[in-house]
Order: C-alpha cells, then sequence, then structure tokens
C-alpha cells in the first residue's frame, strides 16, 4: 500500500501562500519555517484518514508557463466563492477557457500566480 505523504507547490514565499491557502480552504498552517510552511486539514474523512498536508516549499526559480497540475474547487455557490477568492487576493485569468461556450468552471491564480478552477455549483450543474 501507498499513500500521498505531501502535496507539494513550489513558491517564493511559503508562509504567505500558505495562509492565503489557510484562507481559501479553511485548513490550518501547522508549520512555518525558512524552508517551507505546511497546510493540513484537521478534518478526518470516513474511513479516519485525512486529506494529505499541502507543503509550500521555498524556491527562487521564477514561475514562467501554465502549472501541469492545479486544484479543481467544488464550492456550494460558485459566484460567492469566486468573489470571495478574489477578496483574499486571487485572480480571475484567461487560459482558452473561454472560446469554449460549454465551460463551466473559473480558472483563477493565487497570490503567486498558481493556477486554479472553481468548478459550477453542484445545484446549478443540471
Amino acid at each position: 500500500m501507498i499513500k500521498i505523504g505531501y502535496i507539494t507547490i513550489d513558491c517564493k514565499s511559503p508562509e504567505v501562500i500558505a495562509k492565503f491557502w489557510e484562507s481559501v480552504l479553511g485548513w490550518k498552517v501547522t508549520y512555518v519555517d525558512e524552508t517551507g510552511a505546511m497546510l493540513e486539514n484537521t478534518v478526518k474523512l470516513e474511513d479516519g484518514e485525512k486529506f494529505p498536508p499541502i507543503l509550500f516549499y521555498k524556491n527562487p526559480d521564477q514561475k514562467t508557463v501554465k502549472n501541469r497540475m492545479h486544484f479543481d474547487l467544488s464550492p456550494d455557490d460558485q459566484a460567492a466563492e469566486v468573489l470571495r477568492i478574489e477578496g483574499l487576493g486571487g485572480k480571475r485569468i484567461e487560459i482558452g477557457q473561454s472560446a469554449d461556450p460549454a465551460t463551466t468552471w473559473v480558472v483563477m491564480a493565487d497570490i503567486e500566480g498558481n493556477e486554479f478552477c472553481v468548478l459550477k455549483s453542484p445545484e446549478s450543474a443540471s
């Protein structure tokens, strides 16, 4: 058996970006040092397991291309969540999704430019 230990994201300012995602997800920053910051969901799943923590690891490299992996957030109210995230410093971005009229998600970037999607709310998905 194997499990995911951490989801690691390179960044310039680990503590700052961890605080942003703490506000977005409602998780807790549980560790910070000069190399990184850890964000954990303290809620256990039905089987007693927890989601893997997110480790924001300090890296001086500049982000230059679209992420190869990203979060898809599934809110109860897409429009309200997009507005809330914008208030925290997130931004709506265009990566070509508007070319397809069937697109139901909003593409955003966090405070360091990492892309993520806010999915259409379940009640409006049908």
